[in-house]
């Protein structure tokens, strides 16, 4: 690690006040994307996008998305965010980019742990995970899950892998 380098600060998990109740913040919980090798001629690193909705309906909750952060100029990385169809508009037109601890670079193929917000309430909900590739498709994999803390697993066809809650 260099000098200028610095490590994450690492915050407790605070019970949150919902409705009047204090409700209890979920375990620690994790979620590893897969994008998967296509062997094409010309490859491009996807976009991708994850977010968590409430099963009984609500606001979504963006946890991460990959873009690429250093094109700027006349055309920068962000024009394209909106291919990420389905996250874009459940929120992602609003945000503002780069987004603080949720913006990262494009990924290559390969497996990434990202975590779950630790302080969502008790319930039903749903994680999804968007991917869209220039030149390539797009897919959008869905992984239900509850708090406390119960996983799920669900694979894409093309540009997603296997999708794990922990």
């Amino acid at each position: 690690m260099t000098r200028t380098q610095t490590l994450p600060k690492i915050l407790p998990a605070l019970p949150l006040l919902v409705a009047g109740t204090i409700a209890t913040p979920a375990l620690a919980a994790s979620v590893t994307i897969t994008i998967t090798q296509i062997k094409v001629a010309e490859y491009h690193r996807p976009y991708v996008a994850g977010w968590v909705e409430p099963v009984a309906g609500g606001n979504a909750r963006t946890i991460f998305v990959w873009y690429d952060v250093k094109k700027a100029g006349r055309e920068p990385g962000t024009k394209w965010l909106a291919d990420l169809r389905t996250w874009w508009r459940k929120g992602g037109s609003s945000m503002k980019m780069p987004a603080d601890g949720l913006t990262g670079a494009t990924r290559a193929p390969g497996s990434y742990t990202v975590a779950i917000p630790a302080n969502l309430p008790a319930g039903q909900y749903v994680l999804k995970v968007e991917a869209a590739r220039e030149t390539g498709g797009r897919e959008l994999v869905s992984v239900p899950f509850s708090v406390p803390a119960k996983g799920g697993s669900a694979s894409g066809k093309t540009e997603l892998g296997t999708i794990t809650i922990r």
